[in-house]
C-alpha cells in the first residue's frame, strides 16, 4: 500500500517573507544612502 506524505521542502514555510523583507530593507538604506548623496551634492552646488 503507497503512504501518503506531505512533500518536504528545503526552506522552511517562513523563508520566502523573511527573504521579502530583507530585500525591502536593503532597497530602503540604498534609497537612503541616495537620499543623502543627493543632498550632499545639493549643498556642495549651492557653495561653489
Amino acid at each position: 500500500m503507497t503512504t501518503h506524505r506531505a512533500p518536504e521542502y528545503s526552506a522552511r514555510p517562513g523563508r520566502p517573507v523573511e527573504r521579502g523583507v530583507v530585500a525591502g530593507l536593503v532597497l530602503a538604506v540604498g534609497a537612503g544612502l541616495a537620499w543623502i548623496g543627493g543632498m550632499i551634492y545639493t549643498i556642495a552646488g549651492w557653495s561653489g
